[in-house]
Formats: structure tokens, sequence, C-alpha cells
């Protein structure tokens, strides 16, 4: 079945990449937006894509495919903010982080721990946004962003240590699995 009765903003499935929204049409190719696997093109002769939801009917004015995928970027950025609240362990709040210089006359730092907490957790809420722009990056080749995720989950692997101030297991930092 070739896909020509489909239109922009139409959401459609891939049987592998599930589910995305068209952003822009040739004669031969679907340009799609998926969430997980960001920009991809489809042939109109595959037929495993399925229209779930129309698109929207273009009147005379072009639509500005940069301001949509601006747009769905911003979504996405959005979504991947802590579908609920990242708890710290119940042991450490109102705790304090002191910061002791080798040479005892010097002075050591305090720091309340709530503030570092969330310091910890805005830096992992920015690598997963910094992995969502690495996969959906369209001039990166495969091999690059695989290499750039490598980098990442050793990033996430040295940020293991504060684990113990999450409250949840599955809030936790997970680093490269030994072999």
């Amino acid at each position: 079945m070739e896909l020509y009765d489909i239109a922009i903003g139409a959401r459609v499935k891939h049987p592998t990449m599930g589910v995305g929204v068209v952003y822009d049409l040739d004669p031969r190719t679907v340009h799609i937006f998926f969430k997980e696997h960001g920009e991809q093109q489809v042939s109109r002769s595959f037929e495993g894509l399925v229209t779930i939801a129309p698109g929207v009917e273009l009147g005379q004015e072009p639509l500005d495919l940069e301001a949509v995928r601006d747009c769905l970027r911003e979504v996405l950025e959005e979504m991947q903010t802590p579908q609920r609240p990242v708890e710290m362990a119940r042991r450490y709040e109102g705790g304090m982080l002191e910061i002791k210089p080798k040479d005892g006359s010097l002075k050591s730092k305090e720091i309340p721990i709530d503030d570092f907490f969330h310091k910890i957790v805005m830096i992992r809420d920015r690598f997963r946004v910094l992995e969502q722009k690495i996969n959906a990056h369209e001039r990166l080749s495969e091999q690059d962003k695989v290499e750039l995720q490598q980098y990442i989950t050793r990033c996430y692997g040295s940020l293991t240590t504060f684990n113990i101030l999450f409250e949840d297991k599955e809030d936790h930092f997970i680093g490269q699995k030994g072999d």
C-alpha cells in the first residue's frame, strides 16, 4: 500500500519504532518524528506504517518545518521531566553536606543536602535531554550516536556514588554493566 493519502501532522504507528508524527513529505518518503528514535524517514511503499490519526489539511500558507521540529523537541524535553517527584532519602532530609579541606586551618564549607540533591537530579535530567538530542540529531552517524551515548553512560556510572541520596531505587543512576 502506497502512503499517498497521508498528511503532515498525521499520527502514525511503525512496527518497530512505535508512534510518531509526520513532519514532512516528499514524493517517495514520509518524514516522521518518533519519541524514542527521533527523526526518521520511511518509504511511502512501506506496508507496516499505519495511520492512527489524520493530519491537517494545509491551506495556502506553507508550514514552517523548523518551527514544527522546535515544538516537537520542546514537547519531548517537557516529557523528560520526572512524571513523579524524585524524593531524597528520608534519612538525609534537612541534613548538611560538609566539605573539609585537608589543611585543618582552612575553613570548611557546609551546603544544605537538599540543595546538593536538587543539583544532582538536575544533572541527571539534563543528561537525559542530552541523550534525546543526540539520538534525534540528523547529522550524527549511528556510530557517532553510539559513541556519545557510551560517554553519557560512563558519566552515569561516575554518579552512582550519589544513589544513596535517592529514596527510590528506580531513580538511581545506572552506569555500564559489567561483562
